[in-house]
């Protein structure tokens, strides 16, 4: 574990990548001779994800990183990130992958941090789940296991529904809120944040009759404008930074589900937020959701240091031959019927261009427009008997069909998940401790938001000596300077930190004692 968790840190990003590592060097950092080779550390490797316990020790990190009430995690952002495969094994479904606007193979991996922009857990869809389907199907199941979202007695669950119930049946009705709310409103058990994808007014009004979750997402389909003399200025703090927002609340019912609703106004164009937790102040909602990019700016970055989607094993799995998918005909139907469509559209336009055209054409081009309009109006004939025909096989289709009724060469399947969600918890704890140092060096620096993640990789890829102490029962590491003299001065301040820890090293009775050669 130790010797994962120190190549994630030191951005190796596979075992292979040891062998240009010297053994002895790296073995004395976690108090070895030496590291293990590449074979031998892919069979620890299947040691552990052999006993699927990966999700179990999920779950224990949950409740040790969130043992106390911080608020941290009352406010959880939800993202789904696809994970393109380029082998040739697995059978997988094709996703619409954004940052390279293609449909490729590939998977989706649900990721859930917190307030502060930590990661929390991971779960992996296994076809073509929706972010709705993973956030009821896969996500709460497990936070409940959690100290995050335990699991609500029978009396809460049923105080909780007859709340949730009467607010569903108030009437709707647009009126201006203020930011105080009465001390007698329930504050959700948390509130989860999400882009549109998860949209459905009624899924909302389900969480929180059923589990007492608050949710906090942009409006889809908003086609009405506030009067911008309504809207306020307020002072909203998104990722640390504060902003001053033109701001505006209104209560609005979407599908017979009473929401609050948050708009902000940017030269002409309004932002509609909406959110069933109704004890938060209506900047905090506004900064909340707009601190939603800290969880893009989470991805990106474990893209570009942690190797996001390496794959540390090969394997594939079997799926459950019970579930249903699209059913393949039925998909290639709809394609060929959207192509010819387009094709009527394009045909439609061309005839309406000649038509126009013959109006201002003298009477020697008549005759050849009119030709050309006979062919293509042959032509629209053909295609829109092709799509009568097309749409009336597409009838005799079913939509969507089990697993095992698929051929079995075209039959999904999915890779190994274990190995994985194993990599993703060691550099969810890497993450977690290099930001811990960061922070931690932040304030020493002029810039800190925008140093303190390269000064602490240049830490790490840092030469340092260790220095036993048998008899007075110490372990020094002196770590050698670094680029510049500002950056030896923030180092010498952390090894003060870290030195009145009075850590242990693992293993030993040697208390870590923490130095620099530029001191």
């Amino acid at each position: 574990m130790l010797t994962l968790c120190f190549m994630a840190l030191a951005r190796i990003k596979n075992p292979e990548q040891l062998k240009q590592c010297r053994p002895g060097e790296l073995g004395k950092v976690i108090g070895l001779d030496r590291i293990p080779e590449v074979k031998c550390l892919r069979e620890k490797i299947s040691l552990f994800t052999d006993q699927n316990q990966a999700r179990t020790l999920n779950n224990l990190l949950i409740d040790h990183w969130y043992a106390a009430a911080d608020g941290a995690s009352s406010f959880l952002y939800i993202d789904g990130h696809v994970r393109i495969y380029y082998g040739e094994q697995a059978n997988l479904p094709a996703k619409f992958v954004s940052r390279q606007r293609l449909c490729l193979s590939a998977t989706t991996e649900f990721w859930v941090n917190d307030a502060q922009g930590m990661p929390v857990m991971v779960v992996t869809g296994e076809l073509t789940e929706k972010l709705q389907q993973a956030i009821e199907g896969y996500i709460i199941p497990e936070l409940e296991k959690t100290n995050i979202l335990p699991t609500p007695t029978n009396e809460a669950t049923v105080a909780t529904t007859k709340e949730a119930t009467a607010i569903t049946e108030i009437e709707g009705k647009e009126a201006m809120l203020d930011n105080t709310h009465s001390p007698k409103e329930k504050p959700p058990v948390c509130t989860l944040v999400f882009d549109r994808e998860a949209y459905e007014p009624a899924f909302f009004a389900r969480l929180w009759q059923t589990k007492g979750i608050a949710v906090l997402t942009y409006r889809k389909n908003v086609k009405d404008k506030w009067d911008e003399s309504v809207f306020v200025e307020m002072e909203v703090t998104v990722l640390g930074n504060t902003f001053t927002m033109l701001i505006c609340e209104q209560t609005i019912v979407l599908g017979g589900v009473e929401f609050r609703e948050i708009r902000r106004l940017s030269g002409s164009h309004q932002t509609a937020i909406i959110t069933t937790n109704r004890v938060i102040s209506t900047a905090d909602t506004a900064g909340r959701m707009f601190s939603r990019w800290g969880q893009e700016n989470f991805f990106r970055y474990l893209i570009m240091d942690y190797d996001f989607d390496k794959i540390i094993t090969y394997g594939i799995e079997t799926i459950d031959e019970n579930k249903e998918v699209v059913n393949p005909v039925y998909r290639s139907l709809g394609y060929k019927i959207a192509k010819v469509k387009n094709e009527v559209f394009r045909i439609e336009a061309q005839i309406y261009q000649l038509t126009e055209q013959a109006v201002d054409a003298a009477i020697e081009g008549m005759e050849q427009s009119i030709n050309k309009q006979a062919d293509l109006v042959e032509k629209l004939q053909n295609k829109q008997a092709e799509h009568d025909e097309l749409k009336k096989e597409r009838k005799g289709v079913k939509k969507k069909i089990p697993l095992k009724e698929m051929p079995e060469q075209q039959r999904y399947n999915k890779l190994n998940v274990e190995s994985k969600l194993f990599m993703n918890i060691i550099k969810m704890i890497c993450y977690r401790a290099e930001t811990a140092v960061a922070n931690e060096i932040a304030p020493f620096l002029n810039n800190g938001k925008e140093e303190k993640r390269m000064l602490v990789k240049q830490i790490i890829q840092s030469n340092a000596d260790l220095v036993p102490n048998y008899e007075n029962k110490t372990l020094t590491v002196k770590l050698h300077s670094l680029s510049a003299p500002r950056f030896n001065n923030v180092a010498e301040q952390l090894a003060e930190l870290l030195t009145k820890t009075e850590t242990i090293f693992p293993g030993t009775d040697l208390k870590l004692i923490f130095k620099t050669t530029a001191s």
